[in-house]
């Protein structure tokens, strides 16, 4: 029973030892050690706190996160949009920025030509790649966005130490003398466990210093639209040239009236030939008693 109760007794201890020490800190924190009021010290706590100096019984320096996204449009002319967006990515590779993505649709017989590019920069080489970019074209749009991630990066970071602490506490619970094979066990259960809550969200805290430590740079390219002047004979060679297709409309309407007429003439042919024989009948026996009726 006693070796079975062992690994909860150490965690207790360990709980117990963190909360002092958080008791001690939030004393140094709030000059209660200096002889402070309870009020005041609780006052002087709750505003380092919401100053974000104070964090889960540790003290962090007051500092803002902000994720900062650009959203540019550039006009490019058509044939030279591919070698714009290409120009762009190259330059890319000069600087201290990431390409995430990049595309580029050429022009067809319904679509104008077109591209975009997605990358990350560091804030010192942010100016450099937006001039860059606006000497490729004319700048239609350009849309800056902001996102405070301070509260999420803070949530992380507290998880990182306390579960930091939760595995190196159990860690040190493996090599104490005495543990049962049952114990051992758990311990090591639990290990992996806190081990893959700490992946996780280290994982989560190198995105998070993706998102603020680099400028997400959006791009779309568009093709320039110039306005072409109509001359006096424009609506004639338009007219010629749908000609054809007026034709072809034409035709196919027909055929697809033939194909739907056909089925009927196997009735309406055999029973119109019956109404005009029986008409013709008629009428010849109309005929014949006219002639054998006297004339008086």
């Amino acid at each position: 029973m006693l070796r079975k109760s062992f690994p909860f007794f150490c965690l207790a201890a360990i709980l117990c030892a963190g909360c002092a020490k958080r008791a001690v800190m939030y004393q140094k924190a709030t000059g209660l050690s200096e002889g402070k009021s309870g009020l005041a010290g609780h006052a002087a706590y709750l505003t380092l706190r919401s100053s974000g100096a104070v964090y889960a019984g540790k003290v962090f320096a007051a500092s803002r996160f902000v994720a900062v996204r650009h959203k540019l449009e550039i006009v490019e002319a058509g044939p030279g949009l591919a070698k714009s967006v290409e120009a762009v990515v190259a330059f890319c590779g000069t600087l201290q920025c990431e390409v995430l993505s990049s595309s580029v649709t050429n022009e067809t017989a319904v679509l104008s030509p077109s591209g975009s590019i997605a990358a990350r920069v560091t804030p010192q080489d942010l100016n450099k790649f937006l001039d860059f970019v606006g000497k490729q074209g004319k700048i239609a749009q350009h849309a800056t966005e902001s996102e405070d991630k301070t509260t999420a990066i803070v949530d992380v970071e507290a998880k990182l130490k306390n579960q930091t602490d939760f595995r190196d506490s159990l860690r040190r619970m493996l090599t104490k003398p005495g543990v049962s094979v049952a114990d051992l066990l758990q311990i090591q259960e639990k290990l992996a466990e806190a081990q893959a809550e700490l992946d996780s969200e280290a994982t989560q805290r190198k995105i998070l210093a993706n998102e603020t430590e680099k400028v997400y740079v959006e791009i779309a390219f568009h093709a320039e639209q110039r306005t072409i002047s109509r001359g006096a004979f424009a609506s004639v060679g338009e007219a010629l040239r749908d000609s054809g297709s007026v034709l072809g409309d034409s035709l196919a309407a027909l055929i697809t009236a033939i194909a739907a007429i056909i089925p009927w003439l196997i009735v309406i042919i055999p029973g119109l030939w019956f109404l005009i024989k029986t008409v013709r009948r008629f009428r010849e026996r109309r005929r014949a008693a006219k002639a054998a009726t006297p004339v008086a």
